[in-house]
């Protein structure tokens, strides 16, 4: 697909692209450990591995990587202390409800496309009261292979009636582009969301790289225009 051409779909990830949910991952890390009376750990790098999702930050938070004796122990209060939380502090990426609104009025459907858990991805979505809502959210409970497989992109332009050349994806992640290009899509890296500092956005590959979610807006825009 052209970068000149008008998108049939466009599709997101969730976490570190259309919604900012760092705020409550730094929570639960912290809570954890100062249950366990441990100190608490700078919130810039919780944030930096909310990406590698729940095992990242227990290994950051514990130094318990999965197939460690407590690691599932670990994950399971995590998880549960997350869920009792989430939707709390979470906001979508300034600029983007209007572009989402901009996308309704131009007739052009928009979805989701996450590695996080239907669990948790359907009551987010719900308390960020999209509107227009997602037309179709996918999670890996919805596919045999999450991302960097591109299953879950082409399940997404499936259910959207759109061909995968046709659609844009934007993601905050290497998976994210490497999914999205294996599946055919322009690929957009939006390189403000939780990035390492070991991260470069521009290695991985995307079609274009945007530095906010106003460029990122501002972008699709003009596309759509």
């Amino acid at each position: 697909m052209s970068a000149f051409t008008k998108p049939a779909a466009v599709l997101f990830d969730l976490d570190g692209t259309l919604v900012d949910t760092a705020s409550e991952f730094v929570a639960v890390v912290q809570t954890m450990r100062r249950v366990r009376k441990l100190v608490d750990l700078p919130n810039a790098s919780i944030r930096s591995v909310v990406s590698n999702g729940a095992a990242g930050m227990i290994e950051l938070a514990f130094n318990c990587a999965p197939g460690m004796p407590e690691f599932e122990a670990l994950r399971d209060e995590f998880l549960n202390t997350y869920e009792d939380q989430l939707g709390s502090s979470a906001l979508p990426y300034e600029g983007l409800r209007l572009l989402l609104d901009d996308l309704s009025r131009s007739a052009i459907p928009w979805g989701v496309v996450t590695n996080k858990m239907r669990r948790f991805a359907e009551p987010l979505m719900a308390a960020m009261e999209f509107d227009p809502p997602v037309n179709a959210l996918i999670t890996p409970c919805d596919v045999i292979e999450p991302k960097p497989h591109p299953e879950a992109i082409l399940r997404c332009c499936a259910l959207l009636h759109c061909q995968p050349e046709h659609a844009i994806y934007v993601g905050d992640h290497a998976r994210d582009i490497e999914a999205g290009k294996r599946a055919g899509c322009y690929t957009i890296a939006a390189a403000y969301g939780y990035l390492n500092t070991e991260e470069d956005p521009a290695v991985w590959g995307a079609d274009h790289i945007v530095s906010s979610s106003h460029e990122l807006a501002t972008f699709i825009r003009q596309l759509i225009q």
